[in-house]
């Protein structure tokens, strides 16, 4: 069976389809670029737990901390899904994104150990102080550059899923 094509009709349905979708690029752009609440939020959470690390704790306040930490950022982590206006697919997800998300781990986890390590001689709650510091401010620097550049490339994969055209 045999349908005629006609171009015009089909050029304008496929502006019809782009259009909606730039505008979901520009919104998962805007919320990386914008919106510094949860950053910061999890920036005085992560501040807050290694401080409090520094109290010389028992092996169970430890765990109490930990446990009472993790909550918090599942927390902030469901407050902030709920309150993003553009869910994206998994399949969107692109490889700059679980890169981000590894070397945002090894940089902040590496960071915090590294300066752990540094402050040791120090007082502990002093040098906790330092060490919450210096990770908490490592992480607010590597975080708002590298989500820019993981939601940049959410726009050139669905452009090359389109036909290649930005």
């Amino acid at each position: 069976m045999s349908t005629s094509v006609d171009a015009e009709q089909a050029w304008r349905d496929l502006q019809r389809i782009r259009v909606p979708q730039e505008r979901v690029y520009d919104e998962v752009e805007r919320s990386a670029a914008g919106g510094r609440g949860s950053t910061w939020a999890t920036a005085g959470l992560m501040w807050l737990f290694l401080a409090g690390l520094g109290l010389d704790l028992p092996g169970w306040g430890v765990a109490l901390v930990i446990a009472a930490y993790a909550a918090l950022l599942g927390v902030l982590g469901t407050l902030h899904h709920r309150r993003s206006r553009v869910l994206l697919h998994h399949t969107r997800c692109t490889w700059r994104m679980f890169a981000t998300f590894g070397a945002g781990a090894v940089v902040t986890g590496g960071t915090t150990v590294l300066s752990g390590r540094l402050v040791d001689s120090l007082e502990p709650m002093a040098g906790s102080l330092i060490q919450a510091t210096v990770s908490a401010t490592v992480f607010l620097l590597f975080v708002g550059p590298a989500s820019r550049w993981a939601a940049r490339s959410v726009r050139g994969r669905g452009a090359s899923a389109m036909g290649g055209e930005r």
